[in-house]
């Protein structure tokens, strides 16, 4: 007997169990998207199969429904696998451990795949069934959603005729997501010299400061180190040899290290961080600053390379550029100086920046490149991706607003969101595109607790037929 034979939705769960069976993923698809091929076969339904393994999977209207808008369902077949240091499945080869304990669909040991694995199982359910109410259909799946939206980015979406997208990759009911940021990653060069000087070396930085995620937590008060170690260096008599902070572009770093040659600035640093610290958003309360001895193998900056790269970091915006004027709340555009590195021959600082709206992203952008060049600095960028801008004027939102009234009887949270989401390059390559993102109450995506709420799972199927007859 199946794991999730005796729960609802039926055949919604009957897909899902099928599909936790076969390994994908991100970067192995292939077997999961010939499923979705040979289940289209054997319902006698049109689809496409790309060369990545994206596919899409046509239905026709029900009666009476036939000339009406076409609907995209849209999800992605890939999954992030994760497990335990004691589970033993190997995710190239073995499919999931389903558990079911009545309140939550989870996998022993592992990663569930529930984002987006019930998704692609609403969609097949729906396509599946001769008892739905429904406009013309295109089933959308992609791949490799995980590690950067690889399919999407990929597709060829000239085969899609519908310019109303139902996309399930949200990961808290009651919420509809209606628009996300584009972004960018990028990367500001700035060449230095090297020259033997007279002095001391010494190491002084900056540490414990909260950092975060610099999309859902820019417009928290979180300080960047990197930023406010330059502060510092900007009063103090030293010649810099590197700076370094950060690791990740899309994090707002917690500390960074300068390395510096001075005669002793320990006096003169901590009269400088003094301010730095009181200048400190409130929440920043465990900071700390340091200033000692220390060597290095590098030979400092010469004096006009040590100016220019303390000048050109204070010089560069960050965090948050502006707030939304349609959202209340929402961060319309930021960017983060998320990594810092000094090599022999350069300091490289690497930027995430995100807006909502594309041309606020564009000149962003465009200000970044401006700052370099004046500093001495190249500009280079990459991992683009468009921002699904909000619309003033949606069909489909309303139309869920609704029936979300009409089935739950309370009103939906609708929302906007500072990270990027498929549904960005859905409405970039579609021209007129009317999107919403929902889906059922998931808890620790990514993770070997991943879960998936049964009874939210139920009621978010129930709504998305509900959604469909209205269409």
């Amino acid at each position: 007997m199946r794991v999730l034979e005796n729960y609802q939705p039926r055949e919604a769960l009957r897909y899902f169990e099928e599909l936790c069976a076969i390994p994908h993923g991100s970067g192995d698809t292939k077997r999961i998207s010939d499923y979705c091929v040979r289940f289209a076969e054997a319902h006698g339904l049109r689809y496409v199969q790309d060369a990545h393994n994206n596919i899409v999977i046509f239905k026709p209207g029900t009666k009476g429904r036939e000339d009406h808008p076409p609907v995209i369902l849209q999800g992605h077949l890939d999954m992030v696998c994760e497990k335990d240091a004691d589970c033993d499945i190997d995710f190239s080869k073995d499919g999931l451990r389903l558990r079911c304990d009545g309140e939550y669909i989870f996998a022993e040991g592992t990663t569930l795949g529930g984002d987006d694995g019930i998704a692609v199982a609403y969609a097949l359910a729906v396509l599946a069934a001769d008892d739905i109410r429904h406009p013309p259909i295109e089933a959308v799946f992609t791949v490799d959603e995980e590690i950067g939206m690889l399919g999407a980015d990929a597709m060829d979406m000239s085969v899609l005729k519908g310019r109303l997208l139902l996309n399930c990759d949200s990961e808290d009911e009651g919420i509809l997501t209606v628009s996300c940021a584009g972004g960018a990653t990028s990367k500001l060069t700035r060449p230095v010299r090297r020259e033997p000087c007279a002095g001391r070396v010494w190491s002084m930085g900056v540490k414990n400061l909260t950092g975060g995620h610099s999309g859902v937590e820019i417009n928290k008060g979180r300080a960047n180190a990197s930023k406010t170690l330059a502060a510092v260096l900007a009063v103090l008599p030293v010649r810099l040899i590197s700076v370094d902070g950060g690791s990740k572009d899309n994090a707002i770093p917690r500390a960074c290290e300068a390395f510096v040659v001075a005669d002793d600035p320990c006096a003169a640093f901590a009269a400088a961080a003094q301010k730095a610290k009181e200048s400190l958003p409130a929440g920043e309360t465990a900071a700390e600053f340091f200033c000692e001895p220390a060597d290095s193998q590098l030979l400092p900056m010469d004096e006009e390379s040590s100016r220019a790269v303390i000048a050109l970091l204070n010089a560069l915006p960050n965090g948050v550029q502006k707030m939304s004027e349609d959202i209340a709340g929402l961060v319309q555009t930021s960017l983060n100086l998320g990594i810092l590195k000094t090599q022999a021959e350069d300091v490289t600082m690497t930027f995430s920046v995100r807006s909502s709206v594309n041309t606020e992203k564009a000149a962003l952008i465009d200000r970044l490149k401006a700052v370099g060049l004046a500093h001495g600095a190249s500009y280079s960028e990459s991992g683009e991706y468009p921002a699904w801008e909000y619309r003033k004027q949606s069909r489909l939102r309303d139309t869920m607003i609704s029936v979300f009234r009409d089935l739950y009887g309370r009103e939906p949270v609708v929302e906007a969101i500072h990270a990027g989401l498929e549904c960005g390059i859905f409405s970039d390559r579609l021209p007129g595109l009317d999107a919403v993102s929902f889906g059922p109450q998931m808890h620790d995506i990514h993770t070997s607790r991943e879960r998936l709420d049964l009874a939210s799972t139920e009621r978010t199927w129930n709504y998305l037929v509900a959604v469909l007859e209205q269409l």
